[in-house]
């Protein structure tokens, strides 16, 4: 999406901050010196009071520049939401699925310049994560970690191989459900496991798989997404570099099922393993 949400809140907190910083250092002295003068003069209490007083502009700085900076500050280095548009990841997630992103998973970044300042964790086989699209940076992508780097990553036959093994699947039978999810009824449901993740996938054997073996470089991963023959992924554009890394996905807190035009109540706080 082409709205930086992080960028508006930056300049707002700036301009707040400003506006309130002037206040208190320059604005808010001549106000109270002239006060003060004026009391001198025996003027009375209600002229006094208005000379005083805050202008509009600054109570609201005032006011907001708190709230801006804490919801600045929650979703830049904690948790920010995210709305998924695209069934690319079924069956772990639905179009209409909102969630939460851990942002400070993968290291600690400068909101805006999405610099790392920061190193902890770095991303693990099977992880959700969601990036900055390489070919788009402003666009949000959610894919699964399948390579790391120094992986060798091959897709064959609807398989994974990593470093030459399979990564094991087990048939959990037809897919079937309602609303959103309802076009890929009739898809191969698995179980894939990738090192200690054990996740669901979709495969649609009437498309044609999507072959290759890719080396992920250093600093980089190979991502692809559940629903696998209906991904745009790792597999079509390359790699995620680490600085396009945004965070990784740990819950869904609503889903509004567009099909049905209702809540999907079943949805709300599962866990996205």
């Amino acid at each position: 999406m082409d709205f930086d949400f992080a960028t508006v809140m930056v300049l707002a907190v700036l301009i707040t901050g400003v506006i309130w910083a002037i206040d208190v250092f320059v604005w808010k002295p001549k106000r109270m010196a002239s006060a003060e003068s004026l009391k001198q003069q025996g003027v009375g209490e209600k002229v006094i009071t208005n000379t005083i007083k805050e202008p509009v502009l600054v109570e609201y700085a005032r006011s907001f520049f708190p709230v801006i900076l804490a919801v600045l500050v929650l979703r830049s280095f904690l948790v920010e939401p995210f709305r998924i548009p695209s069934g690319s990841m079924m069956p772990t997630l639905l179009a209409g699925d909102f969630i939460l992103v851990n942002k400070y998973a993968y290291g600690i970044r400068l909101p805006v310049l999405n610099t790392k300042v920061i190193g902890l964790d770095e991303p693990e086989r099977g992880d959700v994560v969601v990036f900055r699209y390489p070919k788009e940076p402003s666009v949000d992508y959610i894919k699964r970690v399948v390579g790391v780097p120094g992986d060798t990553i091959s897709y064959f036959g609807k398989q994974v191989y990593i470093n030459g093994e399979l990564a094991k699947q087990t048939g959990l039978g037809t897919y079937t459900t309602t609303g959103e999810g309802l076009r890929m009824n009739g898809a191969d449901r698995r179980v894939e496991k990738l090192g200690a993740i054990e996740h669901e996938i979709l495969i649609d054997r009437s498309r044609p798989s999507m072959e290759g073996e890719f080396i992920v470089p250093e600093g980089q991963y190979f991502v692809m997404g559940d629903n696998r023959d209906n991904s745009n992924d790792s597999r079509v554009w390359g790699f995620v570099p680490d600085e396009n890394l945004v965070g990784r996905a740990f819950m869904i807190w609503m889903n509004w099922d567009s099909i049905q035009d209702r809540v999907s109540w079943e949805r709300i706080g599962n866990i996205i393993e």
